[in-house]
């Protein structure tokens, strides 16, 4: 068996330490333009390069998003991106339209292009065909099976590249035009506003302003709505389908989004590769998946086409664990920094997880600020310091489950 890279997002500096610091393999991030997620943060050109610096010192490769689809009067503005980026030695591209494509021909032709998932690469033929434009890499869409992933890795020698976890959009492969016409920003320009996951009732035609909800519910009617894709039980099956790539979705995510969903599936895909004959999904791994802000977890097209107990009416995310503070320092005498990011209080149960599935409790007893003030309680960008009974590295996240906060 051939081990898959384990690709992750990447939105800004921060994250790209924290998915190097959980085990990454590759980051993908996008610059200020001609992405699909200009809603994110995103990376200057001076940022990019510090970004491909830090993760190359780490032997982490880093891939750009160039994949928007531009107009006319975009043209020369991509001309324009793509000379400054030749500069920066990013691992590869990853692109969707065939214009764009040409453009980076162009201005680099030397440099590796992952094909993205705009462009819908549903079927064998459609990957033969990017593997004859010299196309380095596809993301398969999501619509596919893995008997069709398995039939594209006989039919092509080019790399393969599969979504295994993230937020899913209800639209072919993520044409949507719903953003566009509901709020005027398109989601394929990198500016979606996800009205899929608005709230929805409909209005009768002779009774304007009387509203019947779809779905009785308290927190409201979401019709639009799908789970999210979780693959963790079927590593061994992508494994052996020959995908050299496991993507994570998640660029508008945060940190601990990140940082949970890497520890898992590294977890999960070293141990699958270090002990193969006695491999199984541990329910603590999905376990610790549930740990993060979901919809529900559904396998999405893998298995075959989904029922509908793939959408998700209720669109309430399920939120039973939060994010309270990241490890920004450890001093030599083993006291640890905290920059807090959600109210700690004395008597908290916080939990630190690491790399590797580690974790460690620490019930707070007393809260100590940086200046050596004793105070009752910390606030966002306060910082404390502690020392607890096991060790902590920098840039491990702390969580408190919710209901343990004021134990």
């Amino acid at each position: 068996m051939k081990k898959p890279e384990l690709l992750a997002p990447a939105g800004n500096m921060e994250k790209l330490r924290i998915a190097v610091h959980y085990g990454a393999d590759a980051v993908y991030l996008g610059g200020k333009s001609f992405g699909l997620r200009n809603l994110a943060d995103n990376f200057t050109t001076a940022e990019l390069a510090g970004a491909v610096a830090y993760a190359h010192e780490h032997g982490v490769k880093v891939y750009l998003t160039v994949n928007a689809y531009p107009d006319n009067d975009e043209l020369v503005a991509l001309t324009q991106y793509l000379q400054e980026m030749a500069l920066i030695p990013f691992d590869a591209y990853i692109a969707a339209d065939p214009g764009v494509i040409e453009t980076i021909r162009e201005v680099s032709p030397h440099r590796d292009i992952h094909l993205s998932t705009q462009a819908n690469t549903t079927n064998w033929k459609s990957a033969l065909f990017w593997q004859k434009q010299d196309i380095r890499r596809v993301n398969l869409a999501r619509e596919m099976s893995l008997t069709e992933m398995e039939e594209v890795r006989q039919r092509t020698t080019l790399e393969l590249e599969a979504f295994v976890h993230g937020a899913m959009c209800i639209s072919y492969s993520g044409r949507c035009l719903l953003s566009s016409v509901m709020s005027g920003r398109n989601a394929n320009k990198g500016e979606c506003t996800q009205p899929c996951r608005w709230n929805y009732a409909i209005v009768e035609e002779t009774r304007p302003g009387e509203y019947f909800p779809v779905f009785e519910d308290d927190n409201g009617t979401f019709i639009f709505n799908s789970k999210d894709l979780c693959l963790l039980q079927y590593l061994p099956q992508l494994v052996n389908a020959g995908i050299d790539s496991l993507k994570i979705e998640g660029r508008m995510k945060g940190i601990y989004y990140v940082a949970s969903v890497l520890r898992v599936y590294r977890y999960a895909l070293d141990t699958l590769f270090a002990h193969p004959e006695r491999y199984g999904c541990e329910e603590i791994w999905l376990e610790e998946l549930c740990k993060i802000s979901h919809r529900g977890y559904t396998t999405g097209f893998f298995l075959g086409h989904p029922k509908d107990v793939d959408h998700q009416y209720h669109s309430s995310y399920i939120r039973n664990h939060e994010f309270v503070a990241i490890v920004q320092d450890v001093l030599p005498d083993g006291t640890i920094v905290l920059e807090v990011r959600n109210r700690i209080t004395v008597g908290d149960t916080l939990e630190f997880i690491g790399p590797a599935l580690s974790s460690g409790f620490h019930k707070i007893g007393e809260i100590i600020t940086e200046e050596g003030q004793s105070v009752p309680a910390a606030n966002p960008n306060q910082r404390i310091v502690l020392r607890v009974p096991f060790n902590a590295e920098r840039y491990d996240l702390v969580r408190r489950a919710k209901f343990l906060a004021t134990q």
